[in-house]
């Protein structure tokens, strides 16, 4: 029969070896995304901070201008004051600011053009040549990033690759999602997620 102590050791024992294991596998802090949303293709652009924008209203040359999104996500412009421009597609903001030139102009016709992308980063942390933040000017994907990168030190775990991937949920909180990768795979051409596109924000963690 097991004595108190017997018990109490085993039970240490197996928390220590749970702990074992998520230091070996690395263990999420919160759910990955499901497959089918992380190979999702790539939306339509999405205006962000530094962008430069060229606004045209027209007809009217007073009313056009060209501005660069703020930190905060805002552009300013005569007559209407501070609008916001982040997580939009130029589209969408050329709609906003017609409503809103309404108020002072009888059909009013707005076009937006972005002229420069400049918000669309990626970070690179860990076992890399050449760590950091990368700005780039179209999509890349896991694969690309690591060659952008330099690829791997000698040191590097080449199959405990994580992405780190900030979202904001149905319920408008936060979420930080990890999504484990093996580089072996990447290269073969098998298993989940595969090669993917990366999204602005995203950062490739190499341990």
């Amino acid at each position: 029969m097991m004595t108190f102590h017997t018990t109490l050791v085993r039970a240490v024992c197996g928390l220590a070896a749970a702990a074992g294991l998520c230091l070996l596998v690395g263990c999420a802090a919160a759910p990955v995304e499901n497959l089918a949303e992380i190979r999702k293709p790539a939306a339509e652009f999405l205006i962000g901070p530094e962008d430069v924008l060229e606004i045209t209203v027209w007809r009217n040359a007073d009313l056009s201008k060209t501005v660069i999104v703020r930190p905060d996500g805002m552009i300013s412009l005569p007559l209407i004051g501070d609008l916001k421009a982040n997580g939009f597609t130029a589209a969408q903001l050329a709609e906003r600011i017609t409503v809103k030139l309404k108020e002072f102009k009888e059909s009013p016709t707005v076009a937006v053009s972005v002229k420069e992308i400049n918000s669309y980063s990626i970070y690179v942390v860990g076992e890399v040549l050449k760590p950091g933040k990368y700005p780039l000017k179209s999509h890349t994907t896991l694969l690309q990033a690591i060659s952008i990168a330099g690829g791997f030190t000698p040191f590097a775990s080449k199959n405990k690759l994580q992405v780190v991937r900030n979202s904001v949920g149905t319920d408008g909180e936060a979420r930080e999602n990890r999504i484990p990768v093996r580089y072996d795979d990447l290269l073969a051409g098998r298993g989940e997620p595969g090669n993917f596109l990366l999204r602005s924000g995203d950062t490739v963690v190499v341990p």
